[in-house]
Order: C-alpha cells, then structure tokens, then sequence
C-alpha cells in the first residue's frame, strides 16, 4: 500500500470513529429509554385521539406514582413482586428458557405460604415470617420444576407447558379458596362465599417500613435478592453454567457441563423467585389474606406478564430489573390516577397499551442492537467467546477453550478436553457438570 493510499485509510477510520462511538453509546445506554418515549409518545396520540389532553393525563400519572411519599412507597410496594418475577426471568432466558408460567408460579407461591400460615398461626413473627417466605419460594420452585423436567429430559417446549400451567394453577387456587381454605367465620357468613381465606395471623404479616405508608420489608427483601442474582449470575459457578448454556448447549456439552440439569434448575430457581412474589402479594397486602375474584388475573393481577417486561426491559440484568421495575410499578400506579383524570372511555385500558408499546420498542430496538453487533438478550458464538474468555472462571483454560472453540465451529472435534475421553456420552457430560466448582 502506497503512503498516500495509507493517509486517506487512516482519515477515512478517524472520521468513521466518532459516528461508530455514538452509535455504541446509543445502542448500550439510550436504546431502552428510546423504547419507553417512543412508547409515550405514541400514547399521547392515542390520548389525543380520544378526544383528551397528553400532558394532563402524563401529568396525573407522575403526580400519582411519584408525587410523594405515600405515593412513592405506593410505587415501591407494587415494584416488589414485578421485581421479583423480573428477576426470575432473568434467571430462566439467560439460559435460554422462556418462563412465561409466573403468573402459575405466583398463584402456587402465595397458596404454599397461605396454607403454611393457617396451619402454624401460633408461631412467632421472627419464626412465621421467613418460614411462609420459604414455603412461597418452594411452591413457586415445584411449579417451575415440571416445565423444566419436561424441557430438559422431555424436549417439551417450555413456552407451552408453563402456559398450561398457569391455567391449571388458577383452576386449583379457585377450588381451594372456594372450598378448603375459604374464610368460614361468621363475620362473613352475611356476606357471601368470597373466594378467600381468612384474616391470617398477625405474627407473618410483613412489617412496615415507614408509619403511615404501605411500605414492608417486602421492599427490602425483593432488592437483595436482586443483588443475589446478580451475583449468582456472574460471580458463581451454577452461574457461569447458566449463561453458557444460555448462550450454546452445543458448546457447554462438548465441555462437559450439566446442560439438562442447569436447564431444569434455571426454571426451578426462577420459579422460586416467582412464587416468592406470590407470598409478597399475600402478606404485603392490605386485607393480609389470600383472595381472588375468580378470574384468570384476579390474584396476580397479570404481574407473571408484566414481570417479563420488567426484565426485557432491564436488558436480562437482575441490578438494572430494580430500577425498571420501580418505573414500571410508577406506570401501573399512576395510571390509574391518568384514567381518573382523562375521564374518557377505556382510559383505564392505556397503561395496558403504553406497556405493549414498550415491549414492541424493545423488540424492535433489540433487532437494531445486534445488527449493530453488540450482544442482545441472547448473545450468539462471538459472546461466548467472551464470557469464557474474559470472565473470572478463566482459571479452567482448558475447558474454555473448548468451549469457545465449540461455540466458533473450530476444531471441536480435533481438540478434546483434556481427561475427556469423548464428549458423546451425556452422562459423562453430566458427570464432569458435576464436578465443575
């Protein structure tokens, strides 16, 4: 290459520099608050066209979710179980399970902890209180768990089952508060068979954080296990493994990880999350008992769905899923001040759309992302090769090699891991999964 022809190329990267560094900033930093104007936007237009002001509804919806204290705890409050749900989506779609059961999961956590607080209402509040957290986290698990028995030894499509399964559950939360735990006493013999249980015991309400206000410790609660995840996700073995099966099941096999029990357990543990959101509902609630109006929605009053936004949102991150779900528990807050204000037909239906806007800005902005080549919710080889190389497990070289190789298609076959006899046998796939810290 000639000097002259050399000088031009190098002008010509200098100029390209800037135009690929914004564009890098916009697509890691500015492409989600793009979907949410976006959406906003065109909600104003819809408020328009029904004949209302923009501004005055947008303006009710801040003032509603964030216009104090009561109103922020509010906000915070209807965060945790969308924080908690969030969570664990981030858990089951990074390793490439799509949980859409938490709306079962949820219904099933707050049974499991109702049922365990009729049962042991004598105990004390410092024994009451963690044991209906657990006996939520275990519902939700065991619901999770069947979906990700099916998809990992079955094949079963997961999306399918745990739709299913949301349905079953509602079924069975019907029954038993209409029947086995329906409140019997006689206060409201008058009133009717609602569909609910009694008041429960005092000692597993969630305490109040601040006087005055509906803020408990569930909000504490749902933060640290965020932070968990986090570090679960990044910092730890099992989560190491999540994201490799995540982001290949070819390449994390040929290595000798787990790949159907990180699959199974990634669902269970965000069942967990799910059905502790559940006993959120329950024991942070005002009337303290479990109730529903018998619908598909009348428990969870659709957080299972509105949780899987939170976390494509949040960009799969469980640290940035608080944040996104405190503005999305502002959204649902407040929107219920923005209908009340607008005062038009259907207003109570535009949170419902402004949040189906966001997940299609998202969508459709994550495309963009990963044209722009920098990795989306679902990474492909090129992430891989990053997470086994730059990540804090490089201390096995040898199986990240093998993996990254796997997952590029170079030399997999030719270059076995070393005390791997062949990466054929699953169960000897499973075994090493089992060894691997």
């Amino acid at each position: 290459m000639s000097q002259p022809e050399g000088a031009s190329r190098g002008r010509a990267l200098a100029a390209a520099a800037p135009l690929g560094g914004w564009r890098a900033v916009f697509n890691r930093w500015l492409i989600l608050p793009a979907a949410a104007i976006g959406a906003l936007v065109i909600g104003a237009v819809i408020i328009a066209a029904m004949g209302a002001n923009p501004l005055t509804g947008y303006h009710a919806l801040i003032s509603g979710a964030f216009g104090g204290s009561y109103q922020l705890a509010s906000t915070a409050v209807k965060a945790v179980p969308l924080l908690l749900v969030g969570v664990g989506i981030c858990i089951s779609f990074r390793a490439n399970v799509l949980n859409i059961g938490g709306e079962g999961q949820l219904v099933m956590g707050g049974l499991a902890s109702a049922a365990t607080a009729l049962v042991l209402p004598n105990l004390p509040g410092f024994v009451l209180i963690p044991l209906v957290l657990l006996a939520g986290a275990a519902g939700g698990a065991i619901w999770g768990a069947i979906p990700g028995a099916f998809k990992a030894y079955r094949g079963v499509n997961e999306v399918l089952s745990t739709i299913m399964l949301n349905l079953v559950a509602v079924q069975l939360m019907n029954y038993l508060l209409a029947g086995p735990m329906i409140d019997r006493t006689e206060s409201f013999a008058v009133v009717g068979r609602i569909p609910q249980t009694r008041l429960l015991s005092p000692n597993s309400w969630l305490p109040i954080i601040v006087p005055g206000t509906q803020l408990h410790l569930g909000v504490v609660i749902a933060v640290l296990v965020a932070v968990a995840a986090w570090v679960l996700l990044r910092q730890t073995g099992f989560g190491f493994r999540i994201r490799a099966v995540g982001l290949s099941t070819d390449a994390a096999s040929y290595a000798g990880m787990a790949v159907k029990r990180t699959t199974m357990l990634a669902l269970t543990l965000s069942g967990a999350m799910c059905g502790l959101a559940g006993t959120m509902l329950v024991f942070g609630s005002i009337s303290h008992r479990m109730v529903t109006d018998g619908s598909l929605t009348g428990f969870t009053g659709s957080d299972g769905y509105y949780g899987i936004v939170v976390a494509l949102f949040a960009g799969l991150s469980p640290l940035w899923t608080i944040l996104s779900a405190f503005l999305f528990g502002g959204l649902l807050v407040g929107g219920v001040s923005m209908g009340i204000a607008l005062n038009v037909p259907y207003s109570s239906d535009l949170v419902t759309t402004i949040v189906g806007l966001i997940v299609c800005f998202v969508v459709a902005l994550d495309a963009v992302r990963r044209r722009s080549g920098l990795p989306a919710g679902a990474a492909g080889p090129a992430s891989v090769r990053e997470l086994l190389t730059r990540g804090w497990l490089r201390r096995d070289d040898a199986r990240a090699t093998a993996v990254a190789q796997a997952a590029s298609g170079q030399g997999a076959a030719e270059q076995p891991v070393p005390g791997q006899a062949s990466p054929e046998p699953a169960a000897a796939a499973d075994q090493a999964g089992e060894a691997q810290p």
